[in-house]
């Protein structure tokens, strides 16, 4: 008899286990379909908030959503932030489902994972007005010096243009912590470089225009700008 016992003492402690498993295995199923039902109408009323404050013509002018389409995916920069939305409200329930099982190291990762999204989200937005700004600056840019006669004027607003995407690009890759200080020094070395080949080419090949200008503007003493014009 007492062998008998002796054998089932761990089925009985098995069957324990399962008892007291079985009422945290069903919270957390709970917490998962509530968390799931959740994340959708966020998703759904997220997207159809951001759409009607237009966000998605600015994300389309701004060039993010051609770029994502070029990637071969159809959805466009507000369906995006749509899902992160809702994979946050998942995590979420993940979260709170695998700490009521008691396994702290998937929770302890999955709650690193749900921290790095707000940036994809802030990165997102970062890119979006930026790049929104930088095709404005460029087109102000090209309309300006058209206007006023410069020549290459096209080639001087895809240079702004690029110059702040380049800017704004480094700011949402600071949100993200990618690349941190080897990616600004980078972008500072690229930039100075830029700027100084840009001024040896005016220095050297525009130093007589440069001169009929500073002339026009401050002529030299006996000279009238009336002659500085007709020359």
């Amino acid at each position: 008899m007492e062998s008998i016992e002796v054998l089932l003492d761990p089925a009985r402690a098995f069957l324990y286990q399962i008892a007291a498993f079985l009422p945290r295995l069903a919270l957390a199923a709970v917490v998962l379909l509530v968390g799931y039902l959740l994340a959708r109408a966020l998703r759904f009323g997220l997207v159809k908030g951001l759409r009607a404050v237009n966000l998605h013509i600015v994300t389309q002018r701004s060039g993010m959503d051609g770029f994502l389409q070029r990637g071969g995916t159809s959805s466009d920069t507000v369906d995006l932030l749509g899902r992160l939305a809702y994979w946050v409200v998942i995590l979420a329930a993940l979260i709170v489902a695998f700490n009521s099982l008691g396994a702290a190291y998937v929770t302890e990762l999955l709650g690193r994972v749900m921290l790095f999204v707000p940036r994809v989200v802030v990165g997102l937005l970062i890119l979006a007005f930026g790049m929104y700004f930088a095709r404005f600056v460029g087109t102000s840019v090209t309309a300006y010096t058209r206007s006023i006669g410069i020549r290459d004027a096209d080639s001087l607003g895809r240079l702004a243009r690029y110059a702040i995407t380049a800017f704004v690009v480094i700011i949402a890759l600071d949100q993200l912590d990618i690349g941190g200080v080897i990616v600004r020094h980078a972008f500072l070395i690229l930039l100075g470089g830029i700027v100084l080949a840009f001024a040896l080419a005016f220095g050297l090949g525009g130093k007589d225009w440069a001169a009929a200008r500073l002339e026009q503007w401050w002529p030299t003493p006996g000279r009238s700008r009336h002659d500085i014009d007709d020359s």
